[in-house]
């Protein structure tokens, strides 16, 4: 028996491990729910292009001069202000936690006052796809209108963790407005890379080394070791996870100016930043998804027909697993964790109603920290105060499970409890189909 699996029981590890293997549709949504938990694992606070310039000109970063608009009012304001100080031309940029926005057509240079307001007007209120936000694509709420540069070169900027080392690096590339997992697939040689000790910090002579591996012009080396330290401050001072500027460009008068602009936070360090905080645009997150943060739930939503509530990440993916094995699609990822209480069930009740997509609610706990007879009396409270009726097939095992099916089959309401994670998934995907 596959050692992940033995407390499955064997039945229920059989069919987890076909499952996980025998099924391209099986890993392709694995693969997806995997990015999308990894994103809330790491802990990160994104926050939009406009607000990311504005901490780095803080602190002495190089960017182009602009401001954010809400409105196309606003857009309109700031595009002639611009042009009136002198400007050639002025980028109207979408405001969304996505990339590939110019892909997707939302960026867009003006070289006159009208064509700004133009694509200030097409822009602002677009459903904005790219690769990033999946097809139902990213509402644009607010735009940067920035002033347009004379671009000599494009380069690559970031800084990250290396979970691998344990320390940051720095990264650097010729490669600049590319994917940088593109050219680290295609021509990992073409990255250069620095790696930082903690105790020491980011030298001078590092920037010094990277600047040279960019083949910037001798006059622009001090620049650039002065434009790099003060990145690396940057990144030390907010507490960020990650900073990137793609496309970081050299002018053709020798400037080096931070073009675009992405920075994200480690949320577990964000008590000590109350400014950054603020920063939080929930508008660019799932709703629910806000909304189960709320409880310290675990949520991200999927296309399918079939609620989840799990009791760990484990269990989860092995649940949706099995129930696309047995012809069904999940309509979510919830984990309550491991010492939910009846609150948070409620309320992960709430949430999973509010999806109408979905047919039928399937609860997968395996008892631990959170006994199974706690689950049950959850589950039944939140059932009768919250009128479900949609059908509710569980699977349980664990501590107290048969204090928590002797709860369930008192209730009075209408269960199907399943004796194995394969009887329990083929219970669901018929419910859900009945009610199509």
């Amino acid at each position: 028996m596959h050692p992940v699996c033995r407390s499955f029981g064997q039945q229920d590890s059989i069919w987890m491990l076909l499952a996980r293997y025998c099924c391209s549709d099986i890993r392709r949504l694995r693969s997806r729910i995997l990015r999308q938990q990894q994103q809330r694992w790491t802990q990160t606070l994104k926050i939009h292009e406009y607000q990311a310039k504005e901490i780095l000109a803080k602190y002495g970063v190089a960017v182009p001069r602009g401001e954010m608009a809400n409105t196309l009012e606003e857009a309109t304001v700031v595009a002639r202000k611009l042009f009136a100080e002198g400007a050639s031309g002025v980028v109207v940029k979408a405001q969304i936690h996505a990339g590939g926005r110019g892909k997707g057509g939302g960026v867009k240079v003006a070289r006159t006052r009208e064509e700004a307001e133009m694509y200030a007007k097409n822009i602002l209120g677009m459903q904005l796809v790219t690769h990033q936000t999946g097809p139902q694509g990213q509402k644009v709420q607010r735009l940067l209108i920035e002033e347009t540069a004379a671009i000599d070169r494009e380069l690559y900027l970031g800084i990250v963790l290396d979970r691998a080392t344990g320390r940051l690096v720095f990264m650097a590339s010729q490669d600049g407005g590319m994917e940088i997992e593109e050219v680290a697939a295609k021509t990992p040689e073409a990255i250069f890379k620095e790696t930082i000790d903690p105790a020491i910090g980011f030298g001078a002579w590092q920037a010094r080394k990277l600047a040279f591996a960019l083949g910037l012009k001798a006059t622009q080396i001090n620049q650039a070791v002065t434009f790099f330290q003060s990145l690396y401050r940057a990144f030390i001072e907010t507490d960020a996870s990650l900073i990137e500027i793609n496309p970081f460009i050299t002018t053709k008068d020798d400037k080096l100016i931070a073009l675009d602009a992405k920075i994200t936070f480690d949320d577990n360090a964000v008590f000590r930043h109350p400014e950054l905080k603020a920063l939080r645009d929930t508008a660019e997150e799932d709703p629910l998804e806000v909304e189960a943060s709320k409880y310290a739930l675990n949520y991200i939503k999927l296309d399918g027909s079939i609620a989840c509530m799990v009791n760990g990440a484990g269990l989860a993916m092995a649940t949706m697993d099995i129930i696309q094995y047995a012809g069904g699609s999940p309509a979510n990822f919830l984990d309550v964790g491991g010492g939910a209480t009846q609150e948070q069930i409620e309320h992960a009740f709430e949430i999973l109603l509010s999806d109408s997509h979905v047919k039928a609610i399937f609860i997968n706990i395996f008892g631990g920290i959170l006994r199974v007879d706690r689950l049950a009396t959850g589950v039944v409270a939140a059932t009768r105060n919250l009128h479900v009726t949609l059908p509710i097939v569980l699977r349980l095992e664990g501590t107290n499970v048969e204090e928590g099916r002797k709860i369930l089959k008192e209730s009075g309401l209408n269960f199907q409890v399943g004796e194995t994670m394969k009887d329990a998934a083929e219970m669901v995907v018929k419910a859900a189909t009945i009610r199509v």
